[in-house]
Formats: structure tokens, C-alpha cells, sequence
């Protein structure tokens, strides 16, 4: 099933995302991970792209197929163009097809250091517009509620996301962010400018001080004084910071629900006990927005 669809079936669309384990190790060691995710019933899950690009160094569309025939899972394979040429992505996107992988997140990527973009991509849209033309897969793309780190501004990257729709993206999945206020306002200047598929929300529960402040550096995400507050309170408490990073995702995530929000997409690192804990308390409230729309 296309991902866009399940917006059309449920009020409410819960999802995880993991990443494949380093080239060196066995796909093996990630399924006790997916065992515990899988309990959770999530309505897909997806799959970073790893490194390396071919059927041996990249472990993406075999983890995607393993999501979804050994877990039963819709899975979603992340794929990034920069530096591609054209025979390179048809051959990753033949091997999805293979696998029966059906939903790709269309990603440029990033651009390390002062390194120089060649190749037959050099941005999302044209990766887009490519899977598009006769591939049949349903197509994801990223969307970022403070604006891209490369964007002038706002507004500038929302026209880029309209591209990115008019390309052929039917479902966004956000870039994360710590204050909802941001989130909302981006969705209103997203509607203002016509966009209308199905956008999730990205959330991931910090459970340490160096992950924050990498996040941070990465892709320059606001960091409220309510949640700067936890981090000195508790950055030499392991487990204090933990629970209490957990405590504050939760927080946004009830928020966005009972804002309206269609779909939440939880950042997991792979930490099955993050998603439990997030899912243990809120699966009440996720219930009940599916069953009125299920009326």
C-alpha cells in the first residue's frame, strides 16, 4: 500500500524509524529490535539509507524488505540521490521493486564539508520527478517546519516543498523540532501555498545532552528554554534525562493530536524501549482518534 493512502483509512498515522546496522555488521542484529517494534503495531516503518549503495554496502532495501516479509510491516526505504548517475538509482530502485518495497522517502542528501554536488541528481525534485515517470512507487519527501539549514529562509523552502509536490511527492514527513508552535506555523504557510497531501509529524525524544547539541548543529532546530531546563537539570542523571526527554516528546505529541494533526513520525535510534514507553502512554489517544474515524 502506498503511504498516502493510509491517511485516506485512518485519523491517525503512528510510525517509527530505524536505520540499518553499520556495513561491518549482520542485518541479524537488528531483529530483536524490529521484534519489539513490531508489537507496537506501528502502520509503517522507515528505513534510513545506508552507506555504500550497492546490494553489498547498502543494507536499506534489504532491511525494507525484511520489515515488511518477515514482520509484516509497510516499509519505507530512504533514498538519497547526491552524486548518483542514473544507472546507479535505477539499479537501487530495480532491487526495491524486487523486494517489493513499494513506498521511497526521496531524499538529496547530505553534503559533507565543501565537497562539490556532480552526478545526475543534485536535489530532491529531480530525484522525485525520476521515481515518478514509470517506477510505481509511492513517493515520500522531507519537510522542515524551521526551514532547511541551507534556506535563506522559510518561506524560500516552502517553495521548494511545493516543487517537490508538484513533482510528485504525495506524503511529507517533517524534519524534528522541539517547539510545536513552529510546526503549526509552518502548516499554515504550507496551506497558504497550496499544499495540500498528508504531512507527519517528526519527534524524537532526546535522552541525552551530546545528542541534543549534535541534532542541533546538524540541522539548527530551536531549542525552547522549557526543554534547555530539563537538559541542565538532569544531564548528569542518565536515566533522569531519559525519562524526562521521553516526558517532554510525549508532551508535544498529545499536543499535536489534539491539534489536529494527522500522523506522527517517532525518530527511534533504534531504541525499542523509547518507542514502548512513548507508545504505553499515548496508544490510549491514538486509539481513539482511529475509532472516530472509523465511524
Amino acid at each position: 500500500m502506498h503511504i498516502n493512502n493510509l491517511f485516506k483509512e485512518k485519523g491517525l498515522v503512528f510510525s517509527f524509524e530505524i536505520f540499518p546496522p553499520k556495513v561491518t555488521s549482520p542485518i541479524e542484529t537488528i531483529y530483536d529490535t524490529l521484534e519489539e517494534l513490531r508489537d507496537l503495531e506501528p502502520d509503517y516503518i522507515s528505513v534510513t539509507y545506508g552507506a555504500g549503495g550497492s546490494s553489498k554496502g547498502n543494507k536499506t532495501s534489504e532491511l525494507s524488505s525484511l520489515v515488511k516479509s518477515k514482520y509484516g510491516i509497510e516499509p519505507l526505504a530512504h533514498l538519497t540521490c547526491i552524486n548518483s548517475n542514473k544507472d546507479f538509482m535505477e539499479m537501487i530502485l530495480q532491487e526495491l521493486k524486487e523486494k517489493k518495497v513499494e513506498n521511497i522517502l526521496a531524499l538529496r542528501g547530505d553534503v559533507l564539508g565543501k565537497t562539490k554536488i556532480s552526478g545526475d541528481f543534485n536535489n530532491a525534485c529531480k530525484l522525485i520527478e525520476y521515481i515518478k515517470k514509470n517506477k510505481g512507487f509511492g513517493i515520500s519527501a522531507a519537510c522542515y517546519p524551521e526551514g532547511h539549514i541551507e534556506s535563506k529562509n522559510l518561506q524560500q523552502d516552502i517553495e521548494v516543498l511545493k516543487m517537490k509536490v508538484e513533482a510528485g511527492a504525495e506524503h511529507l514527513i517533517s524534519q524534528l523540532f522541539f517547539d510545536n508552535n513552529c510546526f503549526y506555523n509552518f502548516l499554515d504557510k504550507v496551506e497558504q501555498k497550496g499544499i495540500k497531501v498528508p504531512i507527519q509529524a517528526g519527534i524524537m525524544p532526546v535522552t541525552n545532552k551530546r545528542q541534543i547539541e549534535r541534532i542541533v548543529s546538524l540541522c539548527g532546530s530551536n531549542v525552547p528554554l522549557k526543554f534547555i531546563k530539563i537538559l541542565e537539570k538532569y544531564e548528569y542523571d542518565k536515566e533522569a534525562l531519559r525519562d524526562a526527554g521521553i516526558a517532554y516528546a510525549m508532551d508535544q505529541i498529545v499536543d499535536l493530536i489534539s491539534t489536529g494533526v494527522r500522523g506522527i513520525h517517532l525518530y527511534t535510534m533504534n531504541n525499542p524501549y523509547i518507542a514502548k514507553k512513548i507508545n504505553e502512554n499515548i496508544g490510549s489517544v491514538i486509539n481513539s482518534i482511529n475509532k472516530k474515524q472509523a465511524v
